[in-house]
């Protein structure tokens, strides 16, 4: 609770993906009123953003931003770049689907927002057990932006600390899954997968939805996710 008595606020990143959403039901059961912030930033596709607004209804947030970032204008990524295919096998090193700089700049304008919000609190799905080696999804570049925002804002200088919080990030999926499943996620209504087609249908093959599919495995539920049939 806040000094007033009224719930603390937190700004927290959705993507609707399984992880967000699960993090954003964590945040939800911690007693933070929510404002959801979803990135339109030239994904290959939209229906991760129609996934972002089912998922913040049904998690009832306060508000719901879909801001316009146009990552593809810089290209350099599968997912933002249509001449770099999508890899369907794992390799050496930080994969093609790495999006330069993108957790930096969603944080960014997420701290932005919680500081016209007076929020004070971050929450942000990135993992670092099951993920693709992305060098933004990790504990130390996590902590290095907390301490980017507690010197870059006015709150910060201020001494409102600002708090990134990362609940997933030791966590491995099938993990991830069954704490979202105690906390009511419906997996359903979330899209992980890199090429989606329009009604939000995964591939099946792509990296992120190999990692999501071995952890409904791992956790023995049910996958909930519709797959397009084979090619």
């Amino acid at each position: 609770m806040s000094r007033n008595g009224e719930p603390k606020k937190a700004v927290v990143l959705l993507s609707g993906g399984l992880d967000s959403a699960t993090t954003l039901a964590i945040a939800r059961e911690q007693g933070y009123a929510c404002h959801a912030m979803s990135l339109d930033y030239g994904q290959r596709h939209l229906a991760e953003l129609n996934a972002a607004r089912r998922v913040a209804e049904a998690l009832g947030v306060v508000e719901h931003k879909i801001l316009p970032l146009a990552l593809d204008g810089i290209g350099g990524s599968a997912l933002t770049d249509p001449d770099i295919a999508v890899p369907e096998q794992g390799g050496e090193g930080i994969p093609v689907t790495y999006v330069p700089a993108r957790n930096t700049v969603f944080l960014s304008l997420a701290l932005g927002w919680a500081e016209v919000l007076g929020a004070r609190d971050l929450f942000v799905g990135v993992n670092a057990v099951d993920y693709s080696g992305y060098p933004d999804c990790r504990p130390e570049y996590l902590a290095a932006f907390e301490t980017l925002a507690n010197l870059a804002t006015r709150a910060g200088v201020e001494g409102e600390r600002f708090h990134i919080h990362a609940p997933l990030v030791d966590l491995g999926k099938d993990e991830i899954i069954r704490e979202g499943l105690r906390l009511g996620v419906d997996y359903g209504l979330t899209v992980s997968c890199y090429q989606a087609d329009a009604q939000g249908r995964a591939c099946g093959r792509c990296d992120s939805c190999r990692l999501r599919a071995e952890g409904f495995a791992r956790a023995g539920v049910p996958d909930p996710t519709r797959y397009r049939e084979a090619e």
